[in-house]
């Protein structure tokens, strides 16, 4: 959390800033329950969305895809990445 991450074919970074579980929890057979993950970056400097090889600060990498969600404040834009 409150971890900046940059995503490739984009110079700006995003900060996540929270791991949101559903209401309802997956199959009880699953290997992991349902998650996504909230990041949030400046107003009108949009990630397009799409899939990314995220970098963290340690340098770790993964492949994620991001998109940009309806973000009500005015000063920022949020992001979520879902893991079914």
């Amino acid at each position: 959390m409150n971890k900046q991450f940059r995503f490739s074919g984009w110079h700006g970074s995003l900060r996540l800033a929270r791991i949101e579980q559903p209401a309802r929890p997956g199959p009880a057979d699953a290997d992991r329950a349902p998650f996504t993950l909230i990041f949030q970056g400046v107003r009108g400097d949009v990630l397009p969305d799409g899939m990314r090889t995220a970098t963290a600060e340690d340098g770790s990498r993964f492949e994620i895809y991001i998109m940009p969600i309806h973000t009500p404040a005015t000063d920022r834009q949020d992001y979520q990445a879902v893991f079914n």
